[in-house]
């Protein structure tokens, strides 16, 4: 799979599913199966389309340094 800003897309599906349904106001103890539906969905979705996926690395959603070491 191809690297992204040294990341396999995969990896940045993954963060930004997980951002985006951890943000999500839904995101409440009663509804954890939805939470996890939604970033599953989330992750099928932008691995199954990497250009959709770039275009939300380096944006409020996902910074472009998101993978680097500190």
């Amino acid at each position: 799979m191809d690297k992204f800003y040294g990341a396999t897309m995969k990896m940045w599906a993954s963060a930004i599913a997980l951002r985006i349904s951890d943000e999500w106001n839904g995101n409440i103890p009663e509804n954890t199966e939805d939470v996890i539906l939604l970033r599953k969905v989330l992750e099928h979705v932008l691995i199954k389309n990497p250009d959709e996926c770039k275009k939300l690395i380096g944006t409020t959603i996902i910074e472009e340094s998101y993978f680097d070491k500190i």
